[in-house]
């Protein structure tokens, strides 16, 4: 049990004495590794100013000036600020726009949750394995579906080896043995899953922990992970409570098939991501694709800027787009014009009755407003 139920670091206590003649700074740092300083306001006296304690000083606004202290945003996991968000995702071929790297910097520093919702195919989950690969930290993932439990979510017992450690104690029993069945329960017979291999994690870098569409889950999952995303931990009634040394980087995403718990949002701070435009789609094909022939690009960005207008059954995500580009230049095609275009729609649209529709109704429309459209350039 106390291998397993660690505890948060204690509230750092601040005392002050009255009459001190300064401020008091005290620096003092959690087990997470992040350093506070603290200053205490000394007893204001005669020569004391009003901001800040500074004896002796005139605090009079004609001495201050207007000047301001620069803005500086504290590195957190080693990404500095909003803008090291952004280049540290695009050194990762993620483009990302600075609403979306302001969202996933502030739930790193605050900490909290980050739940992304969006369409599928924009993009929500790569930001899971980005933030891993940037941070070093390892990517615990659990992929939510129908009927998700605590047994797949969390953990569960390890039942054959309780039966055959049960038969163990029975034979020495039998042989004038005693039978201790205290740790049957315990540690080495306990499965863990995601959820528990995330808040158990020790390491001085706390893991990536990615919830994947959890609007596939049923309603109930959603109340069980309130207390892990306030608290940052899970009950097991035979072990007791396990708390997290340092709270994991999680992100959760949906598509949003079902509304998730206000309860669960509040806990969480909130992204929606759209379709990208023209101009990102051709920044991410450049990025994820390098040898696409900037016309090609430009040509297959456009048609599926287009082909999202349309009324479809699954309109094509930013996936969809990156698959398609990749299947043209395998057939060596270099614009989309060429009849065989026709016969590669399958990595485009997931529907057949997209499909139909697409080869005899919309492909001559949009092909047409693709060559009006040719002067796009990344």
């Amino acid at each position: 049990m106390d291998d397993h139920c660690v505890n948060m670091p204690a509230t750092l206590a601040i005392s002050k004495k009255a009459g001190e003649h300064s401020g008091r700074v005290t620096r003092a740092s959690s087990r997470s590794g992040v350093s506070y300083v603290i200053m205490t306001e000394s007893r204001r006296s005669d020569n004391t100013s009003n901001d800040g304690g500074m004896a002796g000083r005139d605090a009079s606004p004609a001495n201050h000036g207007s000047a301001k202290a620069p803005h500086r945003e504290r590195a957190v996991h080693g990404l500095h600020g909003v803008d090291g968000v952004v280049e540290a995702l695009a050194s990762q071929r993620y483009v990302t726009d600075r609403s979306l790297a302001t969202a996933l910097y502030l739930s790193l520093a605050l900490p909290k949750p980050l739940l992304l919702e969006g369409e599928a195919g924009v993009g929500k989950t790569e930001i899971a394995k980005a933030l891993s690969a940037i941070t070093g930290a390892p990517l615990i993932r659990l992929q939510c579906y129908e009927g998700l439990d605590i047994a797949h979510a969390v953990y569960e017992w390890d039942y054959s080896r309780q039966m055959l450690h049960i038969r163990m104690l029975e034979a020495q029993a039998g042989a004038g043995g005693s039978m201790d069945a205290d740790d049957l329960f315990g540690p080495r017979f306990l499965v863990r899953r995601p959820l528990l291999q995330a808040i158990e994690a020790t390491r001085e870098m706390p893991p990536v922990l990615l919830i994947d569409e959890l609007d596939r889950a049923d309603d109930e999952f959603d109340a069980f992970l309130l207390e892990l995303l306030s608290d940052w931990q899970v009950t097991i009634p035979e072990l007791g409570t396990i708390k997290a040394t340092v709270p994991p980087m999680v992100i959760i995403t949906s598509n949003r098939t079902r509304e998730l718990h206000d309860a669960l949002k509040r806990r969480c701070l909130y992204h929606w991501i759209e379709y990208p435009t023209v101009q990102k789609e051709l920044e991410i094909i450049a990025a994820r694709i390098p040898d696409a022939p900037k016309p090609l690009s430009v040509q297959i960005a456009t048609f599926v800027q287009a082909l999202r207008k349309e009324d479809l059954w699954k309109v094509p995500g930013v996936a969809e787009t990156l698959d398609w580009t990749a299947a043209m230049i395998a057939l060596g095609i270099e614009e989309l014009k060429n009849p065989i275009v026709l016969d590669t729609l399958g990595t485009l649209l997931k529907h057949q009755e997209d499909v139909v529709r697409v080869q005899r109704d919309l492909y001559p429309r949009l092909v047409g407003e693709v060559a009006s459209g040719s002067d796009v350039r990344p």
